[in-house]
């Protein structure tokens, strides 16, 4: 198969020797991760990447910690070209359940989010309708939450974020609860976002390894090390990085049915006992 031509630029998010504790109980230890701004030669290519785990191995923290709602107990996040401290705010965040002001329009749940961006009431109005209007939600735009299905809610949570911030976005489980179809139309919804601006930047924290492997370009593993006794050692770090463009599977379109897919299921599913 032939490889596609692309190239990693600018650093876009950096985590740095990151730890957190709560008392003696050590969550995360010594994480270090880094996006680079993908670039493809003609086409508008964002980045997709994965955050894999058992249950219980701190990916809920390390969200928190990256979408700057809590502070490791050491270590520094930085986000954007210009390497700043994360903060809340600064990265969107859509958890599991597509929260959303039940009694607020689609179209006031997108003015809210804009008001507290700090935006002038004239620009929000403005996003807001653009951002409907990219997420073929405007027909939606006076309907409430409850009118509206699982997946149209996921992309108002999304469009919400977008309201605060332009190009980071953590999405908690972005896959559970949907039938097969649902979740086909979420990578694939997720996959023209990316493609919307060279710099959108999606995590995907998650226990489906299937869906993240199709739709991301980069996978992290999240588990714990071990001694030569085999004794976990206590708290999680990530154990693999896999660069899915340079397997072949990447933005390939079918690239589920491809060998080097479910050569990387297998691969990934083996590791998982042992994190």
């Amino acid at each position: 198969m032939a490889a596609l031509a692309y190239e990693y630029k600018e650093t876009l998010l950096k985590v740095q020797n990151v730890s957190v504790s709560f008392g003696d109980e050590v969550v995360l230890r010594d994480v270090n991760l880094e996006i680079k701004d993908l670039v493809r030669p003609g086409v508008s290519q964002g980045q997709v990447v994965g955050l894999l785990g058992p249950s219980g191995m701190g990916k809920t923290t390390l969200f928190r910690v990256l979408a700057g709602l809590d502070s490791p107990s050491s270590g520094t996040v930085l986000v954007e070209k210009e390497g700043l401290p994360v903060h809340k705010g600064m990265v969107g965040v859509v958890a599991q359940h597509y929260p959303l002001f039940a009694h607020r329009t689609i179209m006031g749940n997108l003015m809210v989010a804009g008001d507290h961006s700090g935006l002038d009431r004239g620009k929000v109005k403005e996003k807001a309708l653009g951002l409907l209007e990219r997420f073929g939600l405007t027909a939606q735009s006076s309907k409430y939450p409850s009118q509206l299905s699982g997946g149209q809610r996921q992309r108002v949570s999304i469009a919400q974020q977008f309201m605060c911030s332009e190009h980071f976005l953590l999405m908690d489980e972005p896959f559970s609860g949907l039938d097969l179809i649902a979740q086909e139309n979420a990578c694939e919804f997720i996959r023209e976002m990316a493609q919307s601006d060279d710099l959108k930047t999606f995590i995907l924290v998650t226990h489906d390894v299937r869906a993240a492997c199709s739709v991301a370009d980069t996978i992290w593993l999240l588990g714990r090390d071990r001694d030569a006794a085999g004794n976990v050692i206590p708290g999680a770090r990530i154990q693999a990085e896999y660069n899915l463009v340079e397997r072949g599977i990447a933005w390939h379109p079918n690239c589920t049915d491809l060998p080097e897919f479910q050569a990387l299921l297998r691969e990934i599913r083996a590791l998982f006992p042992r994190l």
